[in-house]
C-alpha cells in the first residue's frame, strides 16, 4: 500500500494497538468490578487479542478507504508462516510425551547438583531451555520453559515483582538464546540469507556471547528465586505421573523435530500438525488436553502483528538507514520494544550497501531488546498465554514486564557492545 492516507490510519491503529497492550490488565480488573460486562473486559483485557483485533479494525477502515478489494489484497498478501509455525510447534511442544520428557530430564539433572531440587530446575529452565531454542527454535523453547518454570515460580506464594523478573529473564534469554544458529531466533532468520550468515558466524559472533548473558541473567534470577522454591512442587507437575511409553515419546519428538526442520513450509509443516492430532487421538490415554486455545490466541495475536506491522514500513525503515552503528544498536534496542524485532531487522535488510558493523549493531539490538514487551519477540506472547494464570487478575501487566525485564536486558546488551 502506497496511499498516505492509509499510512497514516495504519500508524494510528498501531499506536493506539501498544496503549491497548499496555492497558491490558486494566480491563482485565474492570472485568471483576463490572459483572454484566465482564465477557467483554475480560476478551479486551486478554493480550493476545489486542493486535488481531485492531488488524481486523484496520482491514475494515482500508474498506472503507480504499475498497473492498484493496483491503482483501492486502491482508492476502500477508505471510502468516511464521503464526502457522508458533501455533503448531506450541501445540506439540506441550503435550504430554514432550513435555514430560524434558521434565524428566531435567529433575534427573536437578537431584545430581549438589543444591535444592527446585531451585536447580528453575535454574535450567531459565537458562537451557531458552539456550536449547538455538536447536529447537525460539518459539518451542519458549513452550517449554513456560510450562516448566510455571508449578515453580508462576504460583501463589511467590511475590509479584519476583515473577516479573522471572519472566523477564525468561523473555531475554529466549530471544538471545536463539542466536547460536541461523535459523532459531526470528530477527536473524530475517537477514541470514541476505547477508549470507551462517550458524558458524552467529555463533563466532553472536551465540558465545549470548550464552554467557543467558548463565548470568538465569544465575541472578534463580538467586532471587531461592527462598521461593525450596519447598517447591511436585516435579512432574503438568507432565502427569504416569510414565509415556517410548514408543509414543519417539512419535512425539520426530513429529516435532519435522515440524522444526520444516518452520518454512507451511503445507508440510500443517500435514504434519494433523498426522499429530490424528495421533493424539489414537492414544488419548497418553496425552493431556492439548493447548488449542492458548495457541490459537497466540497465532492471532501474530498474525495481527504482520498485518498491523507491514504498513509502519514508512516511518521504520528511514529511522533504521539513518542512525551510525552505535546509535542503531540502542535504536534498535528501543524500537524493537514498540514493533517486533523480526520485522525490524527484515527492514534492516532491505537497506543496500548497509555497514557489516550496522548489520551487527541492528541484529544485536534488536535480539537484545526482545524481552521487553510482549510484542517484542514473537515467542513473548506464547510465554504470557502460558504464564499469565501465575499473576495477580490472571494477566501479565506491560509495565511490569517492562521494569522485570529492564535488568536482564541491560546484561545482554552490555555482552553484546563489550564482549
Amino acid at each position: 500500500m502506497t496511499d498516505p492516507t492509509i499510512d497514516w490510519i495504519a500508524a494510528a491503529l498501531f499506536g493506539v494497538a501498544l496503549v491497548h497492550t499496555f492497558a491490558a490488565k486494566q480491563l482485565e480488573r474492570l472485568s471483576h468490578r463490572h459483572p454484566r460486562h465482564a465477557g467483554l473486559f475480560h476478551l479486551l483485557g486478554e493480550v493476545e487479542v489486542v493486535f488481531g483485533f485492531w488488524a481486523i479494525v484496520l482491514v475494515l477502515v482500508m474498506a472503507l478507504v480504499a475498497g473492498r478489494g484493496a483491503a482483501l489484497d492486502y491482508a492476502e498478501s500477508r505471510n502468516y508462516t511464521e503464526p502457522l509455525f508458533v501455533f503448531v510447534v506450541m501445540v506439540v511442544a506441550a503435550s504430554r510425551p514432550v513435555l514430560q520428557t524434558v521434565m524428566r530430564a531435567v529433575g534427573a539433572i536437578a537431584r545430581l547438583a549438589p543444591l535444592p531440587t527446585p531451585l536447580v530446575s528453575a535454574w535450567l529452565g531459565l537458562a537451557a531451555v531458552p539456550l536449547l531454542g538455538s536447536l529447537i527454535t525460539e518459539p518451542a523453547a519458549m513452550t517449554i520453559a513456560a510450562l516448566l518454570l510455571a508449578p515453580l515460580v508462576f504460583r501463589p506464594g511467590v511475590p509479584e515483582r519476583i515473577k516479573y523478573l522471572a519472566l523477564g529473564v525468561l523473555f531475554v534469554n529466549v530471544s538471545i538464546g536463539g542466536t547460536l544458529t541461523s535459523y532459531a531466533a526470528p530477527p536473524v532468520l530475517m537477514v541470514a540469507a541476505a547477508w549470507q550468515w551462517d550458524s558458524a558466524f552467529m555463533l563466532a559472533n553472536f551465540g558465545w556471547k549470548a550464552a554467557l548473558a543467558v548463565l548470568v541473567n538465569a544465575s541472578v534470577a534463580a538467586f532471587l528465586l531461592r527462598r521461593h522454591l525450596v519447598a517447591g512442587p511436585d516435579e512432574a507437575g503438568a507432565a502427569g505421573a504416569e510414565p509415556v511409553p517410548l514408543a509414543v515419546v519417539g512419535v512425539h519428538l520426530a513429529l516435532l523435530a519435522g515440524v522444526v526442520m520444516l518452520a518454512h513450509h507451511p503445507v508440510a509443516f500443517l500435514a504434519l500438525f494433523l498426522l499429530f492430532l490424528g495421533f493424539t487421538q489414537a492414544y488419548a490415554r497418553h496425552q493431556d488436553p492439548l493447548i488449542l486455545k492458548e495457541a490459537l490466541l497466540v497465532g492471532f495475536f501474530l498474525a495481527g502483528l504482520v498485518v498491523l506491522g507491514g504498513l509502519q514500513r514508512w516511518w521504520l525503515q528511514p529511522i533504521v538507514a539513518g542512525l551510525e552503528p552505535l546509535a542503531l544498536f540502542f535504536g534498535a534496542l528501543a524500537l524493537t520494544a514498540v514493533t517486533d524485532n523480526a520485522a525490524l531487522t527484515y527492514l534492516g535488510s532491505l537497506i543496500s550497501g548497509i555497514s557489516d558493523a550496522s548489520k551487527y549493531m541492528l541484529v544485536a539490538g534488536a535480539v537484545a531488546g526482545g524481552g521487553l514487551t510482549v510484542i517484542a519477540n514473537a515467542p513473548n506472547p506464547a510465554g504470557v498465554a502460558l504464564l499469565k494464570r501465575g499473576f495477580a487478575d490472571e494477566s501479565v501487566g506491560a509495565g511490569g514486564l517492562l521494569l522485570g525485564a529492564l535488568g536482564p536486558t541491560l546484561v545482554a546488551a552490555a555482552a553484546f557492545l563489550l564482549l
